[in-house]
């Protein structure tokens, strides 16, 4: 199974700027739809980006008036059609489309998406994937897959590891369209701004992110997802280790330093 868009580099933008890597969803068109030619996209950005150490912070964003409308269910109905290997080039697609949610906690920098318009289904689960978010004030977000018989259970494991179960439940079992501040409300997204914002906003945040310590922030991002999979004691042990060795580093001596001698003026 191959993807038949065009070429990776029109469905997905990047831009380097101070450190912050934009890597921007192109086919407004399609509502940026997670086509297979889009996600291989991704997978080979996120690959690239997590070997460039030039780049301390990324934003996802989206081209176009809408995020992401999930899964490309148009390319989809032809897999059907194959009957020969119908069922094969459905796992091959959600493995690809897991395996691109999975780079994003995985890659050392953090990501921010920026969200203008709608997120919903897959779309939804990549803002969910992301570590943090901004959305701007008009952005929606669902995972209406229920509404096609067809339950968003991808999507389902990145947004109940950032709701609570109920709240997780309930936008699976209802579809109802969450708006951003009832996102935030539910931690989906972390900040608010007005329509039109997100991508700035995003950007600032990034930006910020960029300008301390990379191995500091490149430790603090992996033990917080490690630790997220422990039982509480093995969570506080593994921290305490990760943290007696931020401690070794000489970005944490040269801080303590810092701040012991400020406090002493």
């Amino acid at each position: 199974m191959t993807g038949s868009d065009r070429s990776s580099e029109d469905l997905l933008l990047r831009e380097d700027r101070d450190g912050v890597a934009t890597l921007m969803l192109n086919r407004p068109q399609a509502r940026n739809a997670l086509s297979l030619s889009l996600l291989e996209a991704l997978r080979e950005a996120f690959a690239g980006l997590s070997q460039d150490d030039s780049v301390r912070a990324v934003v996802l964003a989206a081209s176009g008036p809408a995020f992401c409308a999930g899964h490309d269910l148009k390319e989809m109905t032809g897999y059907r059609a194959a009957s020969d290997r119908g069922a094969k080039n459905f796992e091959e697609l959600f493995a690809l489309c897991s395996g691109v949610m999975m780079a994003i906690p995985a890659l050392p920098q953090p990501v921010i998406a920026a969200v203008e318009g709608v997120a919903t289904a897959a779309g939804c689960q990549l803002v969910a994937s992301c570590d943090l978010a901004v959305a701007g004030a008009e952005a929606r977000f669902a995972t209406p897959g229920v509404q096609i018989g067809l339950f968003c259970s991808t999507p389902m494991v990145a947004l109940s590891r950032n709701l609570s179960r109920k709240a997780a439940m309930r936008m699976l079992l209802t579809a109802e369209m969450a708006d951003a501040e009832t996102a935030r409300h539910l931690g989906l997204v972390n900040d608010v701004v007005e329509a039109g914002g997100a991508l700035a906003a995003a950007q600032a945040l990034a930006a910020g992110i960029a300008a301390r310590n990379p191995y500091t922030v490149r430790v603090g991002k992996r033990a917080f997802y490690e630790q997220l999979e422990m039982p509480l004691a093995e969570a506080y042990a593994h921290a305490g280790r990760v943290m007696a060795q931020n401690m070794l580093a000489r970005a944490a001596e040269e801080g303590i330093e810092a701040f012991l001698h400020r406090k002493t003026r």
